[in-house]
């Protein structure tokens, strides 16, 4: 089959894969490591448990929650059999879809999330934001947009602009 281009890659853009890949390989244990250290929490663990506290009355369908994780649906069960062994997720079927279940977040995995957040911000904040510039956060953003397009083109999770902070404990509890 015939190509357009050149099999390899220019110097630039070997120099740009290299860096990126490094990053890919070297974020994921960086943003876990605190986490499991003091949380007992791993970093999609902590995602889960921030989707389910910034939703409504802190539940989401499983279906929901995957999407939000970018993840599959065996992923995301394993993930939440964890956080359930540990009291801070629960599952209840749909009531109103029989064959749909949901996960809601309880009192003590909000706790937990609460507790967390102060120190996953903090490596955030050590890892991403400080080492850039305000422009570079920008570029940054509009770089992991265009190359998360080119890999789906469903969009996958972004905030909601200037939405509330995830509920806090001591609010209707679960």
């Amino acid at each position: 089959m015939p190509h357009d281009r050149d099999p390899t890659l220019t110097d630039d853009e070997l120099d740009t894969w290299s860096a990126f890949a490094t990053v890919l390989e070297w974020l994921p244990p960086a943003l876990d490591a605190p986490l499991a250290a003091g949380f007992e929490l791993t970093h999609f663990e902590y995602g889960l448990l921030y989707a389910l506290a910034d939703a409504p009355e802190r539940t989401l369908r499983l279906s929901v929650l995957a999407d939000y994780a970018n993840s599959s649906l065996t992923r995301l069960s394993r993930a939440v059999s964890r956080l359930e062994a540990r009291g801070w997720v629960r599952r209840e079927p749909d009531p109103s879809d029989g064959r749909s279940t949901l996960a809601v977040l309880t009192l003590e995995g909000l706790t937990r999330f609460d507790d967390a957040t102060p120190a996953h911000l903090a490596t955030l904040q050590q890892v991403i934001f400080d080492p850039l510039t305000k422009a570079q956060q920008r570029q940054l953003t509009q770089i992991s947009r265009r190359i998360a397009t080119a890999i789906r083109q469903q969009p996958g999770w972004q905030p909601t602009a200037n939405a509330p902070a995830p509920g806090r404990a001591g609010e209707s509890s679960a």
